[in-house]
């Protein structure tokens, strides 16, 4: 059987890099966090770290182990604070990651009917992109996702998905340049994060081209900023432009172009009673306005 200490020392080195700087996390002596690993490739049968000039780097065996281990170790940790929580030793903590212009749009509106609601549970948050996002809660460092997708794509194993709703997508361009996508076939353009981009490319594919792509950035201000200075055109879906909505665009909705923005929660129900709540409340947010904008409106967008 594996020792729980010894797989928390693998996960802090391949975290970190380093025997030192995993000692200095876990603030063990190097040589102890050394005979942990001595002592790991014996109870495993298998070589898990190996010497490169004066430091160590993992093995296939050691990193596979490490990315199950610290699956395991954050499934740990939260069987605990769930088990505190139905003991009564605690209100209850949930642990939220979105991405930015949810955070920027209706996060801060659920949250809030939940701290109301439920003023003794501590409710935190970290911004991340849907991979990094689903990561956290595979590793135990979110309870509660709120990410996006542009297909039908299955959850990644083991995370159960809760659609909230879809939102709209918009060609954004200077003011008096408005067109169709097969318009900016020449044009220079500026993409999103992974996702988006990939989402940019496929549907200039579909509209006969293939984007002359010149910044990326998943800062949506920075495009705005960007889109504004004419040094390009880009696609930004409702959440974008309703968390931030530069006067000096404009935008036009994209015919049949939409996302899907869903919760996520790891394993199968029942939810720890926090967990549960606060899907509860992102189930039903007060409804997303569709963005509907025309060139030169600069009315402010509803929040």
């Amino acid at each position: 059987m594996l020792d729980v200490t010894r797989l928390r020392v693998l996960v802090a080195v391949a975290r970190h890099g380093s025997v030192t700087a995993a000692a200095a996390a876990l603030h063990y002596a190097q040589p102890s966090v050394s005979h942990h690993l001595a002592r790991l490739e014996i109870e495993t049968g298998a070589q898990l770290v190996q010497r490169v000039g004066r430091g160590i780097r993992l093995t296939p065996a050691g990193l596979l182990l490490a990315e199950r281990g610290e699956e395991i170790l954050g499934r740990l940790d939260a069987a605990e604070s769930e088990l505190a929580e139905h003991s009564g030793l605690r209100a209850g903590r949930v642990r939220l990651a979105a991405f930015p212009s949810a955070l920027g749009s209706f996060v801060p509106a659920v949250a809030a009917r939940f701290a109301a609601a439920h003023p003794d549970v501590e409710l935190q948050f970290v911004e991340a992109e849907p991979p990094a996002a689903l990561r956290m809660l595979r590793s135990g460092d979110a309870d509660l996702a709120v990410v996006f997708d542009y297909d039908t794509a299955d959850a990644p194993g083991n995370v159960r998905l809760t659609p909230l709703f879809t939102e709209g997508l918009h060609l954004v361009t200077q003011p008096g340049r408005e067109g169709a996508l097969p318009d900016f076939a020449r044009s220079r353009w500026i993409a999103g994060c992974e996702r988006c981009r990939e989402s940019l490319v496929r549907r200039c594919a579909a509209a006969g081209f293939e984007p002359d792509i010149a910044f990326t950035t998943d800062d949506y201000v920075a495009v705005q900023a960007l889109v504004a200075a004419g040094l390009g055109v880009t696609i930004l879906p409702d959440l974008a432009l309703r968390a931030h909505r530069s006067p000096h665009v404009a935008t036009v909705p994209l015919a049949g172009g939409e996302r899907r923005v869903l919760a996520a929660a790891y394993g199968v129900p029942p939810d720890p009673p926090a967990t549960a709540r606060l899907l509860e409340f992102l189930a039903d947010p007060p409804p997303p306005a569709t963005v509907r904008l025309v060139a030169g409106d600069d009315e402010p967008l509803p929040v």
